[in-house]
């Protein structure tokens, strides 16, 4: 058996000022409203991303001809408080189901209107050294924005 060198996790985490159960709504049911429309790994322009709500579910972008594309599975279901994802996107942002990386999103009251919300993205070396390490980059520098456009969505009044 080859060892494969750990590489060191995404950690990232926000504070959302909305209770936990709204918070993992609008994290998973309300993917399209918050995740951006050209960012994504299958055919564009995309339409929806969605996530389907259940062990085994996918992560789905929906382009606008009605093209599904899968960016993951869901390996952990445990609304509100948690989901894991097998992240099957290569180093080079295509569907690709022999990658396996993790992302692990936990949803944590702060109190009865405010939820901590921590991504881990991790499991890299899954990928190989190489491509590893560059997704580690790219999640990286992504996610920051991707939980602000999530933060913003959850807590935009009348939602």
């Amino acid at each position: 058996m080859i060892d494969q060198a750990a590489i060191a996790p995404v950690r990232k985490t926000v504070h959302v000022e909305v209770p936990f159960e709204r918070a993992f709504e609008v994290f998973t049911d309300g993917l399209t409203r918050w995740w951006p429309n050209n960012h994504g790994i299958g055919k564009k322009p995309i339409q929806k991303v969605l996530m389907e709500p259940r062990l085994g579910g996918r992560w789905i972008e929906i382009a606008e001809d009605g093209t599904e594309t899968s960016a993951a599975t869901i390996i952990v279901w445990e609304p509100p408080h948690r989901f894991v994802m097998l992240w099957q996107v290569s180093a080079q942002w295509k569907p690709d189901t022999t990658m396996k990386s993790e992302v692990d999103v936990r949803f944590t009251a702060d109190g009865p209107e405010a939820t901590t919300v921590e991504l881990v993205h991790h499991k890299f070396e899954t990928m190989g050294a190489e491509a590893g390490a560059s997704m580690r980059r790219d999640v990286d520098g992504g996610w920051p924005g991707l939980l602000q456009r999530f933060v913003e969505e959850a807590e935009r009044p009348g939602r």
